[in-house]
């Protein structure tokens, strides 16, 4: 029987000293943090934003490389990681010590300095840098103006040569941090990146402003996206980014035209949404083009049945899914007009391929 032995197992997992949960982090981490990864830290002085981008083969980086406080600056911690430089680099920063002599009490503090890379830059520019010998090659950094690059186990130096070209070349430019950082770390990741090549990777972004109004949050941080496992963690990034900020090409956008947008008016127009007292004939110019009138249609069919609009819950204009032609179709049996109604659109729906 194995109930004696659950009921022991049960016991001494009640009187063993508990195990702290990290939430989404990686069972192989176990007792050691270790990101061998290339970054890049980096301040904009005409905003005052501070911020960092991370890639690597190893899920999560997110969770402990990047660090930034606005009106600070950013500290990136990698290699053999150690979390606790983020906190103090910063610390240190924010009581007004000059990086390098922050990063060098840090280091002479710390054993195993030797395995460690760190970067820390101030939102005033300054910055610092540090590669021990222990991180495998390519091994090395890079900086520049309001710029400090870094990676490890790299297919080579080229890798952060290109991500300091790009930021460089965007210096200047009409373009958010977060936006330059992550378009400079792609740049470092298609000529080859981390060269463990068929691991799992994961990216991530972190941007903090500290302008009155810039972000909901008391840390300023307006950028927060962390892509823990992806097969294209730097594409994934972008089209996260792109998708938040809502720029131009995220989706399609176009005016939908179609049989289904016919059916959709019949049906508004027999419940006296869509041209009340008119027929809605099966062919014309407009018959299958979801205007704008179709569109106020939809919203005062939905307001009617008291589901989301534009003016109440903030549903999009127009909004016609699943839960929307279900309400159609219970509104016009309600109506005892859903027979007539399948009857008019029968033409409509039929198949002639």
């Amino acid at each position: 029987m194995r109930i004696p032995f659950i009921a022991a197992a049960l016991a001494l997992s009640l009187t063993a000293t508990p195990r702290v949960a990290h939430a989404q982090e990686p069972f192989a981490w176990r007792d050691s943090l270790v990101f061998h990864t290339f970054s890049i830290a980096a301040i904009d002085p005409r905003t005052g934003e501070v911020g960092v981008a991370v890639t690597t083969r190893v899920p999560c980086v997110g969770n402990g490389v990047p660090w930034v406080r606005k009106g600070v600056g950013a500290v990136a911690t990698q290699a053999s990681t150690r979390t606790e430089y983020g906190i103090e680099l910063l610390d240190a920063l924010a009581r007004g010590e000059a990086p390098d002599a922050a990063l060098k009490r840090a280091l002479a503090a710390d054993s195993g300095f030797q395995s460690r890379q760190v970067a820390v830059i101030s939102v005033d520019g300054r910055s610092a840098q540090h590669t021990g010998s222990g991180p495998n090659a390519w091994a090395g950094h890079r900086a520049g103006k309001n710029y400090v690059t870094q990676g490890n186990i790299l297919v080579g130096p080229e890798v952060i040569e290109a991500v300091a070209r790009s930021f460089e070349a965007s210096e200047g430019k009409p373009y958010h941090l977060a936006d330059r950082l992550i378009t400079a770390l792609n740049a470092g990741f298609v000529l080859g990146g981390d060269k463990r090549h068929g691991l799992r990777t994961s990216a991530a972004v972190v941007v903090a402003d500290a302008r009155p109004g810039m972000s909901r949050r008391s840390d300023g941080q307006t950028a927060n996206i962390n892509v823990c496992e992806n097969a294209d963690p730097l594409g994934e990034l972008r089209r996260i980014y792109d998708a938040v900020s809502q720029t131009l090409g995220y989706r399609t956008l176009e005016q939908f035209s179609g049989g289904d947008v016919y059916q959709l008016k019949v049906m508004l127009n027999a419940l006296g949404f869509y041209k009340r007292g008119e027929t809605i004939a099966a062919r014309g110019v407009d018959v299958n083009l979801f205007t704008a009138e179709t569109v106020a249609a939809v919203d005062a069919f939905r307001a009617s049945e008291k589901m989301g609009t534009p003016a109440v819950g903030g549903s999009p204009a127009g909004l016609v899914d699943d839960e929307t032609v279900a309400r159609l179709w219970a509104a016009l049996e309600r109506a005892g007009k859903a027979t007539a109604v399948r009857q008019q659109l029968l033409d409509g729906t039929m198949i002639r391929r």
